[in-house]
């Protein structure tokens, strides 16, 4: 999974981002960072958010 390509991709903000899917700033950078793994349901949302498949998001 590439959140922050998908990320910089869109040219969303951290900050935007984590008010639009309701999760820390900090929590994004742990995640694009490797340092933090990620529930499903945030899997799901971010997939939903970036509209791309689950497998996609994963996969990327």
């Amino acid at each position: 999974m590439k959140l922050r390509e998908l990320r910089i991709e869109k040219g969303i903000t951290h900050k935007q981002l984590s008010d639009d899917i309701g999760v820390p700033v900090r929590t994004i950078s742990r995640w694009e960072k490797g340092e933090s793994d990620m529930l499903l349901k945030n899997a799901i949302k971010l997939a939903e958010y970036f509209e791309v498949t689950l497998d996609e998001f994963i996969n990327f």
